[in-house]
């Protein structure tokens, strides 16, 4: 039986964590600054991580060409057409968001924290896009909302990191979550479970390693193949066998047994855009992976953190 009481799911969800922090439900407003990425232009490489697609991961973020403001007000009437709520994370979401001149970003967060009802600000980039004077505007807006920093890092496994092109090396997020948390930012780490070459002992390697570390956030997702990305191109001259529902739901059970108790999951299955899908097909269903993981993890009788050491 879980121990921790998390609204009777056997994992720390970001829902039960805002409900907790802000005692009302709190939704995401995607938003997209019309950044580029050190990974695209050169700096780092071209071409971008090998399953990153031609939007960015920002395909349900709003449109560039519209002022922040405006973009969060179109984003949020499509929330509450959904369901009945009034407090918002401001996300930024499409590239690499702090890959601007500190006076560019300073404009286009403060005009997002400054929306009444915005309750927090989050920011998704690179470890390799965070110099000093970008973490001391983070540090200052950290004092006027909560700042979140979400940092991509996939796996820790430096062969695999060379393989899907990230860019930089593990020390880099080491050094990039020591500056974060000294400034007293939270941190959400990006992982992807499926990964060419990976196995499960290394996958739960990584999950062991970012709870050794001090983050606070993960978010897990199956590795999509999209239209579009250099991974299509190489599944499509040598397809390998993708990972079935049950046996991502079986090894995230185990990540989950491996975390820290206190390290909120801000997601366990992915929901990128259907029409771009090529493989795995069962993840356009994220309720049924859901489901299928709180129904396993019950039978089991397991919960987050419950081998963490």
């Amino acid at each position: 039986m879980n121990p921790m009481n998390w609204n009777d799911k056997p994992y720390r969800s970001l829902d039960w964590m805002l409900k907790e922090r802000f005692h009302r439900k709190v939704c995401r407003l995607s938003l997209n600054a019309g950044m580029t990425c050190p990974n695209r232009d050169g700096t780092a490489g071209t071409g971008g991580c090998i399953f990153c697609s031609a939007g960015g991961s920002g395909e349900f973020a709003g449109s560039p060409a519209l002022p922040i403001t405006a973009q969060a007000e179109a984003q949020r009437k499509v929330q509450q057409a959904r369901q009945k709520v009034d407090t918002f994370i401001a996300y930024f979401q499409a590239y690499t968001n702090t890959y601007a001149p500190v006076e560019r970003l300073e404009a286009l967060f403060t005009e997002a924290i400054r929306l009444p009802d915005i309750a927090v600000l989050s920011i998704a980039t690179r470890p390799d896009a965070l110099p000093p004077e970008v973490v001391a505007l983070l540090a200052r807006l950290n004092r006027i909302k909560p700042v979140w920093v979400e940092l991509g890092l996939q796996t820790i496994h430096e062969e695999t990191a060379a393989f899907i092109r990230r860019g930089y090396p593990l020390s880099c997020f080491d050094e990039a979550v020591r500056s974060l948390r000294e400034s007293g930012i939270e941190v959400i780490v990006h992982t992807i479970l499926g990964l060419p070459g990976e196995t499960p002992e290394q996958i739960l390697a990584t999950m062991r390693a970012l709870s050794e570390r001090d983050v606070q956030g993960i978010k897990i997702q199956m590795l999509q193949i999209l239209e579009g990305t250099d991974l299509a191109s190489l599944y499509r001259e040598n397809p390998w066998p993708m990972m079935s529902r049950d046996a991502y739901i079986e090894l995230v059970c185990s990540c989950l047994e491996v975390l820290r108790p206190d390290i909120t999951v801000h997601r366990l299955t992915g929901d990128g855009p259907k029409d771009l899908l090529i493989a795995p097909a069962w993840t356009k269903d994220k309720r049924a992976v859901l489901n299928g993981l709180h129904r396993y993890m019950r039978e089991k009788g397991t919960w987050q953190g419950r081998l963490c050491t």
